[in-house]
């Protein structure tokens, strides 16, 4: 026990974040997926169903597979922490939850999509918010601009081309939040 001295919990909101996601893969592998379709998956149902706003925020946690999951946590673990050390605990975890009911609120009033879940909207919100770690006062970032550019065609070509189940419009919504909160916090 004498190593966990050494091991520091530097990133509460991203830590905690995998962790939790983590522990709702583990827990949907063994009900089989219900637990996704009952909790962690957001999806038009009645409007009078207190769970249709809760799975507006907790459909970031569920994940469809350990691929899905890996995938997304890369990144949120690679750029998360650079980013909750520049915002700040508190400013982030409300991003993260903006972002989220953003994606699912557009996703169930346009989209035609059974059901979306996973962190992938998150994912590019930090990866376009990364671009303003250094931004300058009266000076855009190339990185923005090349981000936004590289990132936008590819995700419009994949929406409009791509029948691969993939909330292509969620990652739109998630790198739009982050320009918002880079603007905003500038």
């Amino acid at each position: 026990m004498e190593y966990i001295k050494y091991f520091q919990y530097n990133s509460v909101v991203i830590l905690s974040y995998f962790f939790i996601s983590l522990l709702v893969l583990i827990v949907n592998y063994i009900s089989h997926d219900s637990l996704n379709k009952k909790l962690f998956s957001c999806y038009r149902s009645s409007p009078f169903n207190i769970f249709t706003y809760v799975r507006m925020f907790t459909y970031i946690l569920g994940h469809k597979d350990w691929n899905h999951f890996i995938n997304n946590f890369l990144y949120i673990l690679l750029i998360g922490p650079m980013i909750e050390e520049k915002y700040g605990s508190v400013n982030l975890l409300i991003m993260i939850l903006i972002t989220a009911f953003v994606s699912s609120f557009f996703n169930l009033l346009i989209s035609k999509r059974d059901r979306i879940l996973g962190a992938s909207g998150i994912v590019f919100m930090l990866i376009v918010l990364s671009s303003f770690v250094n931004f300058q006062a009266g000076k855009i970032p190339i990185t923005l601009v090349l981000i936004c550019l590289l990132y936008v065609v590819n995700e419009v070509r994949d929406g409009l081309l791509k029948k691969d189940g993939v909330s292509h419009f969620g990652h739109l919504m998630g790198a739009v939040c982050g320009c918002v909160f880079g603007f905003y916090f500038m």
